[in-house]
């Protein structure tokens, strides 16, 4: 183990329609061991000590679970380190004198709220316009009443992996949400549990994500590089099946005023 000497360029802004700008921040006598954000309380509570304003930023479990710890480090959504959330990310990956550029995820449906903090309710927004599936399951101990393939079922596990950190909107060229909704629907879509429902939710999600004012999917593939639990680029293309289809449906059938968040 050894200490790290570092230079940070830290984003510092004091609310949504302030004018933000970088610190320059010298971070010396840095565990190695340590992780990003123990690095950023190391420096809060020397700015503190020094009469200085700590830097805002988001975290919560610290345990790479939550997907709260938003950060974009060296031009990378959640950092160097693949598969990996900001708060899971060591110091380790870095060497002493290195300079360290540390930035709010960056996109319109993500209004910055202070410092490295921002807005990510249009995420429960999206998630909200899904509604909910109207299929008894019953308790715990009748999961197992409704058969599901195991092919069907793990395929449902990979898409509920997504935490919804935001990390694929900030890498994206197009401040794209795709990949997040995409997860979300398919987790549902693919299940017999989520077939009743399953129009009005393509239908709801798709169209409050673009309310939210996110981007479109233009096939860069960053958001498959820097989601921290590798969902897959492929659920992108049955999300555009499955609103192709639900809106022929809807045409066809009138769900318009109906669809959860339809217009």
């Amino acid at each position: 183990m050894s200490d790290l000497n570092l230079h940070l360029k830290v984003w510092r802004q004091t609310s949504t329609n302030a004018k933000g700008h970088f610190q320059d921040i010298e971070a010396r006598d840095i565990p190695d061991h340590a992780s990003f954000l123990e690095m950023m309380d190391i420096v809060n509570e020397r700015l503190i000590a020094t009469g200085g304003e700590p830097v805002a930023f988001d975290h919560d479990c610290r345990e790479g679970i939550c997907g709260a710890c938003s950060m974009v480090i060296n031009g990378v959504a959640h950092g160097p380190e693949k598969a990996t959330t900001t708060c899971q990310l060591h110091m380790r990956k870095f060497r002493t004198g290195d300079t360290i550029w540390v930035e709010p995820f960056r996109a319109r449906a993500f209004p910055v709220q202070k410092d490295l903090m921002v807005d990510r309710s249009a995420f429960d927004r999206i998630a909200q316009a899904g509604g909910f599936i109207s299929v008894r399951t019953g308790a715990p101990q009748d999961a197992n009443a409704l058969p599901i393939g195991k092919d069907v079922a793990d395929e449902a596990m990979d898409a509920a992996a997504c935490i919804a950190c935001g990390a694929c909107v900030a890498a994206c060229p197009n401040a794209s949400a795709m990949l997040f909704v995409s997860s979300k629907l398919g987790q549902l879509n693919v299940l017999p549990q989520g077939q009743p429902e399953k129009t009005r939710r393509s239908l709801g999600m798709v169209r409050a994500m673009d309310a939210a004012g996110f981007g479109n999917c233009t096939n860069h593939y960053e958001c498959e590089a820097v989601c921290p639990k590798e969902i897959k680029r492929d659920w992108i293309a049955k999300m555009n099946r499955d609103f192709m289809a639900a809106s022929a449906k809807e045409g066809v059938v009138g769900l318009g005023n109906a669809s959860a968040g339809g217009e």
